[in-house]
């Protein structure tokens, strides 16, 4: 069961600590998605491709604490991705996006848990 325990952290730890820095680098990109779609008219003071590589660099930086400090990094991830769905939940549009980030959320925050055990 140790065994068992170790690697759906490793597992968690790396899908949490890696995605993030990938997500947060293409905001710098847009090669996987358009960004600044997300983005309700008139939600943020300043031009949106800004906002969004402001975005991009909390999300490295996230993702790089996952992967050095596992605790902290996957309670930040979880929060992240919480406030990330209720924006989306507030201005109705991605409710599918924000839906599927609550669940990335609940997963950042099992880490947290197993970060304990592993």
């Amino acid at each position: 069961m140790e065994t068992t325990v170790k690697n759906v952290f490793n597992l968690l730890k790396y899908t949490y600590g890696l995605v993030p820095i990938v997500a947060g680098l293409d905001k710098f990109t847009n090669i996987l998605t358009d960004w600044s779609q997300y983005l309700s008219e008139g939600m943020i003071p300043m031009e949106s491709e800004t906002f969004m590589m402001i975005v991009g660099v909390i999300e490295i930086v996230a993702g790089a604490l996952v992967l050095t400090k596992t605790k902290l990094g996957s309670l930040i991830v979880a929060a992240w991705l919480v406030l990330i769905s209720i924006t989306l939940l507030v201005s109705w549009s991605y409710v599918d996006v924000a839906v599927r980030d609550l669940v990335m959320a609940i997963g950042a925050y099992s880490l947290y848990k197993l970060s304990d055990h592993a």
